[in-house]
């Protein structure tokens, strides 16, 4: 693990899937001071427009520069591959690389995201990684960063902390990682794949941590790996920020979050209306 051997047997995930779709000139001409990396998978269609035109428009927050990005893999059961097509001309905000999307393929979605900042954007001041089932406060969020901004903008990586958590080995879990796959007794700690969000710097640093560190299917621990070997500290907010679980909606408690789980596609446009119209 240790050794930067120059040809390795096996090829690393990062190295080894091709972009099918790419947004190479995104920040061109601009750079976001926040880049959106959303999972999701062919048939959210809905949850992608919704977002769209809520939370995760371009526009959202007035003056200031954010990308959005859907991240794909590929899908085994020929889905229509035109209508994805068609989408990503219309929108231009969808990448997608060809491994298989999958729960266990998640980390290389993650990865994926991660490279595109790296190599296409990497003068962006933050990035954040969220699912398309979390309604995002971008404005929230942009403020907590924006004023004051952290101390410091590099090695910044934050969101719902986990620390002390261990393998669970209950094959009836949806975290169970085999012995096999994960020999150790602990994690690093990690933030939830939900929604974190990290300085543009550590695109690129966590890519090159990915290179030498072996690959397991949890995708946010799996990040939290690749800060470790980077000796980047967490940084903690309060719990209260980013929810793992759905935050009951009232505009009172959504000005002052940055994430809510289990959201359907109606509720992202809902919530996101209810509080342009009450934003104080």
């Amino acid at each position: 693990e240790n050794e930067k051997s120059g040809n390795k047997a096996t090829p690393t995930p990062t190295q080894s899937f091709t972009f099918i779709i790419n947004e190479e000139e995104k920040c061109k001409d601009k750079t976001p001071f926040l880049v959106l990396l959303i999972s999701t998978t062919a048939a959210e269609l809905q949850h992608r427009r919704a977002i769209r035109k809520s939370w995760g428009s371009e526009a959202a927050v007035p003056g200031v520069d954010v990308v959005r990005l859907f991240m794909l893999g590929i899908e085994n059961k020929g889905t229509n591959k035109d209508v994805l097509l068609r989408e990503s001309n219309q929108y231009h905000d969808i990448i997608q690389q060809d491994f298989l999307d999958t729960y266990n393929n998640l980390t290389l979605k993650t990865l994926m995201g991660m490279r595109w900042v790296a190599s296409y954007c990497s003068g962006a001041r933050f990035a954040m990684k969220t699912d398309s089932d979390v309604f995002v406060n971008t404005m929230y969020l942009i403020e907590k960063l924006l004023r004051p901004l952290p101390p410091s903008t590099q090695n910044y990586f934050t969101g719902h902390l986990m620390k002390g958590h261990t393998p669970i080995r209950n094959k009836a879990s949806k975290w169970y990682i085999s012995e096999e796959e994960y020999p150790g007794k602990k994690y690093h700690p990690f933030c939830s794949g939900t929604g974190y969000v990290f300085s543009g710097d550590l695109a690129a640093k966590i890519v090159n941590a990915s290179l030498t560190i072996k690959y397991i299917h949890l995708e946010d621990v799996y990040v939290g790996f690749c800060l470790n070997a980077n000796g980047v500290e967490i940084v903690p907010l309060s719990y209260s920020l980013f929810n793992i679980h759905k935050v009951p909606f009232s505009p009172c408690m959504y000005n002052k979050i940055i994430t809510s789980h289990h959201i359907q596609p109606h509720e992202h446009i809902l919530y996101w209306e209810i509080l342009q119209e009450k934003k104080h």
